[in-house]
């Protein structure tokens, strides 16, 4: 590809020259330390930066172990799961007659045209009497189990 008059500069060593005199006329790179040519690097001066003291840099050492065995955090024990009601022993009972229902059938040499619309209507029975006995309002106030969202 060629480059048309007018895409760039003629001489780039007289732009590069031009754009680094500009930078400097700016104060860009004042604060550098000189280094002589001649120096080789390995006697170079360490011009590496401290952090300042702020709160990132502290001289206190940290214990990364992760041995601090008095700072443990032990859960308290979970409260025991309610008690089912009668409809809800119910509806687990549908769904668990009708995945069994459908995948006995075929072993049990089972007509599935008969099985598999029992089978499906207690699926859609269990599901509808599960999602029907959930609750639709937040839990009480009082009770208090940490963060809610």
């Amino acid at each position: 590809m060629k480059s048309r008059p007018g895409d760039g500069p003629e001489d780039v060593d007289a732009a590069f020259a031009q754009i680094v005199a500009d930078l400097e006329r700016e104060g860009v790179g004042r604060d550098l330390p000189k280094i002589d040519e001649d120096t080789p690097a390995a006697e170079e001066p360490d011009h590496t930066p401290r952090p300042a003291s702020t709160w990132r840099a502290h001289e206190t050492e940290v214990d990364w172990s992760g041995d601090n065995a008095d700072e443990h955090y032990e859960p308290p024990e979970p409260p025991p799961l309610p008690r089912l009601r009668p409809l809800t022993v119910v509806a687990i009972g549908l769904l668990v007659a009708g995945v069994l229902l459908l995948t006995l059938a075929s072993i049990l040499n089972l007509d599935a045209r008969v099985t598999t619309p029992i089978a499906l209507t207690g699926l859609a029975t269990g599901i509808a009497l599960l999602l029907l006995r959930a609750r639709k309002t937040p839990p009480p106030l009082d009770d208090d189990n940490g963060a809610q969202v």
